[in-house]
This record gives C-alpha cells, structure tokens and sequence, in this order.
C-alpha cells in the first residue's frame, strides 16, 4: 500500500528532486540541520510534511524582512 502524502518519506535523491537543488545543497542543508531531516543508519531521510512546512515558514520569513 502507498504511502499517504502526509507519510510520504524521501531519500536525499527524492528530496533533491522536489526541491530541485543539487546533491551538495541538500547534504549541507540537512548535515547542519537547517532542513528537517534524520539520519537513517548513513542515509538521511525526510517527511515530505515536514519539508512542506520549512518551505511555508521561509517563505513567511523571507516575506516578513523585507528580503526577496
């Protein structure tokens, strides 16, 4: 059975894909825990809410700084 959406877990690949960034920002974003994620053994794995929820908190952030 598929995961729901809120379920939905994704591996560094995936997570660089949905996000569309390279290899070394995804790891360096997760290695200092600027993105929400867990090391699973030596992979690291994300709940799609969650990333969902870092992208509408930035967003809000950089809304409210003046910051484009």
């Amino acid at each position: 059975m598929p995961d729901s959406p809120e379920e939905q877990v994704f591996t560094l690949e995936e997570l660089m894909a949905y996000l569309k960034i390279p290899r070394s920002t995804a790891y360096r974003l997760a290695q200092e825990g600027r993105i929400p994620g867990q090391k699973v053994g030596k992979q690291w794995r994300f709940r799609k809410a969650a990333i969902d929820r870092w992208l509408e908190q930035n967003e809000r952030n950089e809304g409210s700084d003046g910051k484009a």
